[in-house]
């Protein structure tokens, strides 16, 4: 990659899923920053630096991109994205491409997603290496190899 992302953050309950996925993003080496929320509550409060996110020395990389699982616990990912849309748009929004990332073949999920602004890709589980490439090749055109 010419300019490695901000952060990644993977949004999933699932701790091997998570682990997994953050050894594809770290072996892609398109980013120093990955997080990983275990709900989509705790991943609003990543965002806006509350709970146990916050911090008064510093303010949490803001990722560029994010997979967003659907089926969680306490939030799931269609209310993650309901919670999302009301967070303070002052441009940082504009620079972030969540991907549902899902294991979820029900074509109503699909449909729904596609009917949602905030959702830029709609992907199968499970992450790997080239699918994690044509994402940032889709989406982050102007920072993938040439």
């Amino acid at each position: 990659m010419k300019n490695k992302l901000n952060c990644v953050l993977l949004i999933d309950d699932d701790f091997a899923t998570n682990f997994i996925n953050k050894k594809i993003v770290q072996k892609a080496n398109i980013t120093e920053h990955i997080q990983v929320a275990l709900n989509g509550k705790e991943a609003i409060d990543y965002l806006c630096n509350k709970g146990k996110f916050e911090s008064q020395e510093t303010i949490n990389p803001q990722p560029q991109l994010v997979f967003l699982d659907i089926n969680m616990p306490v939030m799931d990912g269609w209310e993650f994205i309901k919670s999302y849309k009301i967070l303070v748009s002052d441009g940082r929004k504009k620079e972030i491409r969540i991907i549902m990332l899902t294991s979820s073949f029900n074509p109503a999920d699909k449909a729904k997603a596609d009917t949602i602004e905030e959702i830029a890709d709609y992907r199968q589980k499970t992450l790997n290496v080239a699918m994690l490439h044509e994402v940032i090749k889709k989406h982050f055109p102007n920072q993938s190899e040439e």
